[in-house]
């Protein structure tokens, strides 16, 4: 149980334990109850070692195949059960494993809300009132309750990805020019890393591609990729430097961070490429429309038929036209003063509480001075916060966050720091802006508002003028039109 833990959630006090809603088997006992239907799934199992630990409190989500779709996935990569390695039966078994409860109500079209156990997102989406996972897999039978979780019967085993997302729109022919332009930019050098090293464990990278398919390109007379850099720069000697017209097209296409389907927001926001010194605009309403122009109402819009493809270091969307460079009008931004790389690696987040003391040191863009910070994490009873988490401080402290890159343009500030019972002053860019009284509402008592020239980050900092709890969960940038 202690190993088992250790794998999927890592060794953190004050775990969230699981509401069991549910007498009946657990996972383990469901499968060999039922050997003679997925007796094939249960050695698998058994043999890395899991079938013990799926006996314990959950919650799991488990994709099971059944052992038709055991047989077939043996025959279709020319292996068995003894022939595979202890290392590819693990790998089968994590990819079909959840380590949180999904129903199928919860199922959207996109991926799946959490990870599996190797750190992957399962693709989803409809074939008319059927779901299929990773574009592969239907679910037979749906929302089997277990004592620790939900199993979902599946007709076929869902293969592991294992390539980069530039590797994977590369073996597609449909993309010849596209990807030899992120050959040619270098940019296919960092979509190939799939982890890297992060202190003494290794991170994983995440991307969305936004590509453009060549009957696209071949539609405005590109035909080579010669055409396609001559569109974009009069300087082809120079397409790996940022500054050049082609690199800053290439790169425009790739944003930073893993986005499926079901991960862009209704209404408009916008999202940061790989340089973080531009965004692409996403308007979600009738349709997936990008950089759309609030007067003409002219947008890109995404193949939805031809999107969502997994790759193990991201996504990839096949857009329908060519998404020039552009720098999108100011919309609402919503920053979750939790949402930096550096906090994220840690096994508590999204899970559990954890205490910080060394306010100058431990993250690269939260700064603080008091007794401790802490990440707050409780789904339930806390009223409004964004995924269920923010940051805590208690007694006399000041907090600054450094925000991502903002627009420039035309901006009210506001947050949503919802403790009540402290009085605090607002510094923005080292300039205090605000003082805050303690019966003012969050998420409209102003902090102050801003003409800023410039898209770049900005600083946030709180400083408390009376004793007190401090919950910080966003800062809110609402656009002044």
């Amino acid at each position: 149980m202690v190993l088992f833990t250790v794998i999927l959630f890592g060794c953190v006090s004050d775990p969230v334990l699981w509401n069991v809603k549910s007498t009946e088997q657990v996972i383990s006992d469901y499968i060999a109850s039922n050997s003679d239907k997925y007796g094939e799934f249960g050695k698998l199992l058994e043999s890395v070692g899991l079938n013990s630990q799926l006996s314990v409190r959950g919650p799991f989500t488990l994709f099971l195949p059944t052992d038709a779709a055991m047989l077939e996935y043996y025959k279709d990569h020319n292996t068995s059960f003894d022939q595979m390695s202890q290392e590819e039966k693990l790998t089968l078994v994590y990819n079909h494993l959840i380590p949180n409860e999904i129903q199928s109500g919860d199922i959207l079209l996109g991926a799946l809300r959490d990870t599996n156990a190797l750190g992957d997102y399962l693709v989803t989406e409809f074939q008319g009132a059927d779901i299929i996972i990773n574009k592969q897999s239907k679910i037979i039978k749906r929302d089997i309750q277990t004592a620790n979780g939900y199993i979902h019967l599946i007709d076929k085993v869902i293969d592991p990805v294992t390539i980069s997302i530039y590797d994977k729109i590369a073996s597609d022919p449909s993309y010849t020019l596209f990807t030899e332009g992120l050959k040619r930019t270098g940019i296919k050098d960092t979509l190939q890393l799939t982890k890297f090293l992060y202190g003494k464990r290794n991170a994983r990278t995440r991307f969305t591609l936004l590509a453009v398919p060549d009957s696209i390109y071949n539609r405005y007379g590109v035909m080579n990729i010669n055409d396609l850099i001559a569109r974009y720069t009069s300087a082809p000697d120079s397409v790996t430097f940022l500054e050049n017209g082609f690199y800053r097209y290439m790169e425009y296409h790739c944003l930073g961070g893993t986005y499926y389907l079901s991960d862009f927001s209704t209404g408009t926001k916008l999202y940061p490429i790989l340089s973080s010194d531009n965004n692409v605009s996403i308007t979600i309403d009738t349709d997936y429309k990008l950089n759309q122009d609030t007067k003409t109402k002219q947008y890109t819009g995404i193949n939805v038929e031809y999107s969502n493809i997994p790759a193990k270091n991201g996504a990839i969307h096949s857009i329908k036209d060519l998404l020039p460079v552009i720098q999108p009008e100011p919309s609402l931004f919503i920053f979750d003063t939790t949402d930096y790389f550096d906090m994220k690696q840690g096994d508590y987040f999204g899970k559990y509480y954890a205490k910080w003391y060394d306010g100058q040191n431990t993250f690269a863009k939260i700064k603080w001075q008091g007794d401790f910070l802490q990440y707050y994490y409780k789904n339930h009873d806390t009223g409004e916060l964004l995924h269920d988490d923010c940051l805590q401080m208690f007694g006399y402290y000041w907090c600054q966050i450094t925000s991502p890159k903002v627009m420039k343009g035309s901006y009210n500030l506001t947050a949503n720091l919802w403790s009540g019972n402290i009085d605090y002053e607002v510094y923005v860019d080292g300039v205090k802006t605000a003082t805050i009284k303690r019966t003012d509402a969050a998420k409209t008592t102003s902090w102050g508002t801003f003409n800023w020239t410039k898209t770049e980050e900005h600083t946030i900092k709180i400083v408390n003028i009376s004793w007190g709890v401090l919950f910080w969960d966003t800062v809110i940038f609402t656009p002044i039109k």
